[in-house]
């Protein structure tokens, strides 16, 4: 018998919203070199995608909500892991192999804080560290960049 998923709670909510966009900056890539699209165009987006959204995502992620395991959880580990590799891969000059990569990578990554890494907080977080995180991270609405909406 399977296991009902566990509902997400409020203060997590705005992270995996979050995480929808991210989702769909893959779908974007994957979507571009589908339609031939150069790399250097999809790397602009993703370049302004990253700096923007993605940036203080992983900050706040760091900082606030990874920080409920202990430092040496191997969940923690694994996600700090996925956040290094996504920065040095959207610094590689290597644009069309970073993008594949990155398209890739992010996706699995998103999956992997949904289905493993935040349930597990979310069970251990106490309701002071999650109002916490409710206080800090003031959900804004998504500004997408829309000058060249090449995965359209």
């Amino acid at each position: 018998m399977s296991q009902k998923p566990l509902k997400r709670h409020k203060a997590l909510q705005p992270l995996s919203r979050e995480h929808h966009h991210g989702l769909l900056l893959s779908w974007k890539i994957r979507a571009g070199f589908s339609k031939n699209v150069e790399p250097e165009r999809m790397k602009v987006y993703a370049d302004w995608f990253f700096k923007t959204h993605l940036i203080p995502h992983f900050e706040l992620e760091e900082q606030y909500v990874f920080s409920i395991l202990k430092a040496d959880n191997d969940l923690v580990k694994s996600a700090l892991s996925d956040h290094k590799r996504l920065k040095k891969l959207f610094l590689d000059e290597d644009i069309k192999n970073a993008l594949s990569k990155i398209e890739e990578v992010l996706e699995q990554h998103i999956r992997y804080e949904e289905r493993v890494l935040f349930p597990e907080i979310q069970k251990i977080a106490t309701e002071p560290q999650l109002e916490l995180i409710e206080k800090i991270h003031q959900e804004a609405n998504f500004i997408d960049k829309l000058d060249d909406e090449f995965g359209k």
